[in-house]
């Protein structure tokens, strides 16, 4: 019995990725600079996983950015726009970031993770380019004398997940290659297979003795054509390979068709038995192959609660039954990037309680050696009493509220058009309002007042002043530029989760649990570990100051209960529905105040919601319905004066478009920028009857949008929606962005809407 590992953090013990990459676009780094730094940081987590006695390392599972767009550059798969850049390096960036003269590439949630990647846009010249795999392979050899497993995205998930250009109505816009009874998929699966036969070739040349493809699209509910397509691109694939082991690695759920994917031509498959019960019962169905290794994911990739060693062995032992123990290799059942690095800073930090209760990436390696040596050396695993630890945390009362509102409709009550005129006519804004999503840049000055804050270096009078001060210069910045609604600009918060985390009884937050969100961009999300409750309001004071300083409407801004649900560590205990409504009800409480306090307009983000989504079909139904239930519950108290917002970002909403209507906000703000307005298909087939605002230009670029690309995003919006339904505003909020670029693309912004005005008033 081996163990493995893949996904092991790329970000470094401390985020020395994120600072050095970051160096490097600020220019006060080299470039040489740069790459010997990121050298060094991936030769040293390549050390700790062999260092932790895993058996079978990975290679090239380590990026500046992101290991999609990582791909789609090795297969030259450039779009035009940015051909024209001479280096590698700041073209590759240029399709994460954008520059001055292109829009950067689409960026989307990975699956239903919180992780976003890179959408490859198949066109041009595509042919290997250069083989990542085969020279981190030869990197880490070089340099630690190891052998190593290299990693790469499988060609059906890759090709799965990629976009082509199509013209329409005198417009370009993207669409899936996998679109409805499209062609190209065939085609490109079959050219790609070609592709990574190339790639497999060369490895096998240099002596590799192993590669992972992963194939997480493998999950997903594949129609028999996709899974005859699937067993042809691996055939043509691994043609010829036969001195080269080849696994294929699903994660996130169980294999789709397993009955006819578990014989794909190659030497392992690697399944998920954390996430689900049904691959399992396949394997006693079905049965497994003889000839093939079972990489069996039995530690948790996604979630830091620690492993019950003794149930998960049992689980492996049940196993032997349907697989010999010696083709059976120990691993995580998803990527470990979904983890913080270590639990080691936060001891002292946290409770005890708490971290006998956590395990991050470090301590799932430790997990999987202990599990091997039980088996291969005899000794006893630990008793860990986890249940017991987790049992003092119950909070019986907000569980008795939770099961009488779980039986109860929910919702207002009034119709949405009847709201909304009430809303619009004490509002008085003029066509095509516009706002933005809620917080302005955070200046170095800013993170350090806060961070003095919480050092006790400064005292809590001068903290309060300093954050009023940014919310007056804010609110006068918006008067200026001549936004119709206005925002406080969320300068007292780190993040949209982590503050109302810090806010809630049942929360806590580790010193350095940093996870990647996209590119450099990490965040630390939060442990949910007992029942939630409000026990204090947790907005009111900045959002009534900054009203106070304007006429014009300001938003009371608030993270949805899905989304805080989502991006948190939540127990596995309690049924997931059960804490998203336990956090609806305290943000109900939140919203209550609000409207007591004389804020006309709240703004519930749910950008987390299209994530949480089931990757199986039958399990989605059940998700949705409660998922809006839990965002109606928020907020059915308010009076039909009272206009809801939300906000939802960078997900594929075509197939829930039904159940975003069925939330019924009065304004849900979407992008519509790097996807060139695709997003606004779905509204083209649904009746979308309710206010829309759209994310007009890319945040996560620093290029300041031209008025030519807002004007031709809006212009498709009015063929699809009612143009006193339309709301314009960037495409999620400004945290990270520069205040020159902010407002010059908030200028171009609000002109935009101006001339729009005019033209159609």
């Amino acid at each position: 019995m081996k163990t493995t590992v893949y996904g092991y953090p790329k970000i470094g013990e401390n985020r020395e990725l994120k600072k050095v990459v970051e160096s490097y676009w600020k220019g006060e780094i080299t470039k040489s600079q740069l790459l010997e730094k990121a050298q060094e940081i991936n030769l040293n987590r390549v050390k700790k996983v062999l260092e932790a006695g895993i058996d079978i390392v990975p290679s090239n599972d380590f990026s500046l950015y992101d290991f999609v767009l990582d791909t789609a550059t090795m297969f030259n798969v450039i779009p035009e726009r940015f051909k024209k850049i001479e280096d590698s390096l700041d073209l590759y960036f240029a399709m994460a970031r954008g520059s001055d003269d292109a829009i950067a590439c689409e960026m989307t949630k990975w699956f239903d993770t919180n992780y976003h990647y890179i959408v490859p846009e198949l066109a041009g010249d595509i042919k290997l380019v250069k083989n990542r795999p085969l020279e981190s392979y030869k990197n880490i050899k070089e340099n630690l004398s190891l052998e190593t497993k290299p990693v790469i995205i499988g060609p059906f998930t890759f090709v799965y997940l990629s976009k082509v250009y199509q013209k329409q109505e005198g417009s370009i816009l993207m669409e899936m290659v996998k679109a409805p009874e499209s062609e190209k998929f065939e085609y490109f699966l079959d050219y790609f297979a070609d592709l990574y036969n190339q790639v497999l070739r060369q490895l096998q040349d240099e002596g590799v003795k192993v590669v992972q493809l992963d194939e997480p699209a493998f999950v997903l509910d594949l129609s028999d054509k996709e899974v005859d397509l699937a067993l042809r691109t691996y055939q043509k694939a691994v043609e010829g390979i036969d001195k080269l082991d080849v696994i294929v690695q699903t994660y996130y759920e169980s294999l789709s068709s397993y009955e006819k994917l578990i014989n794909l031509p190659v030497k392992g498959i690697g399944l998920d038995f954390v996430s689900n019960t049904e691959n399992f019962e396949n394997i006693k169905r079905y049965g497994f192959p003889k000839d093939k290794l079972l990489v069996a994911g039995v530690v948790s990739g996604r979630d830091p609660w620690k492993t019950d060693l003794k149930q998960a062995a049992e689980f492996i032992k049940s196993l032997f039954d349907y697989i010999p123990q010696e083709n059976i290799i120990l691993s995580n059942a998803s990527p470990l990037f979904h983890l913080p690095v270590s639990l080691k800073p936060e001891v002292g930090h946290l409770s005890e309680d708490l971290i006998n209760l956590l395990s991050f990436a470090d301590e799932r390696l430790e997990e999987l050696k202990l599990l091997k040596q039980h088996f291969t050396e005899g000794i006893d695993l630990p008793d860990q009493n986890l249940q017991n630890i987790r049992d003092r945390y119950k909070n019986e009362e907000v569980r008795k509220l939770v099961s009488f509102y779980k039986n109860q409709e929910v919702g207002r009550k009034t119709p949405f058009k009847e709201r909304y005129k009430k809303q619009m006519d004490i509002l008085k804004l003029p066509l095509f309002p516009t706002t933005t999503i809620g917080s302005f840049p955070q200046t170095q000055e800013v993170r350090k007042v806060r961070a003095d804050y919480k050092a006790g270096r400064i005292t809590e009078k001068e903290y309060k002043e300093f954050i009023k001060s940014q919310i007056a210069n804010v609110i006068k910045l918006q008067e200026e530029l001549d936004l119709d609604v206005l925002v406080h600009g969320e300068f007292e918060r780190t993040d949209m989760v982590e503050f109302f985390g810090e806010k809630l009884e049942g929360f806590t937050f580790t010193k350095n649990g940093w996870v990647q969100s996209y590119g450099t961009r990490c965040v630390r999300p939060p442990i949910i570990y007992g029942d939630v409750s409000r026990p204090n309001p947790m907005t009111l004071e900045e959002i009534t100051y900054a009203q106070s300083l304007t006429n014009r409407p300001v938003k009371g801004m608030l993270t949805g209960p899905v989304t805080i649900l989502n991006w948190s560590f939540y127990r596995k205990d309690i049924p997931k529905e059960d804490i998203a409504y336990q956090i609806a009800l305290a943000l109900r409480q939140e919203v209550i105040d609000l409207e007591k306090a004389g804020i006309k307009i709240i703004q519930i983000d749910e950008p987390a919601f299209r994530e949480g989504l089931p990757l199986k079909k039958s399990k989605q139904e059940h998700y949705l319905n409660w998922s809006v239930n839990a965002f109606k519950l928020s907020h059915d108290t308010v009076k039909d004066e009272t206009q809801i917002h939300t906000h939802m970002c960078y997900s594929e909403f075509n197939e829930i478009i039904e159940y975003i209507y069925k939330m019924d906000a009065d304004v849900i703000s979407i992008e519509a920028s790097r996807s060139k307005g695709e997003i606004l298909g779905a509204f083209e087939k649904f009746n979308y009857d309710h206010g829309i605002g759209i994310g007009v230009y890319d945040i996560h670029s620093p290029r300041v949008p031209r008025e030519e690309e807002i004007e031709e995003i809006v212009r498709r919006a009015l063929r699809y929606i009612d143009k006193n339904l339309i709301w314009i505003n960037p495409d999620c909020g400004l945290k990270t962005r520069g205040w020159d670029e902010t407002v010059k693309s908030l200028k171009n912004m609000v002109n935009v809407a101006k001339k729009l005005r005019e033209e159609l008033k």
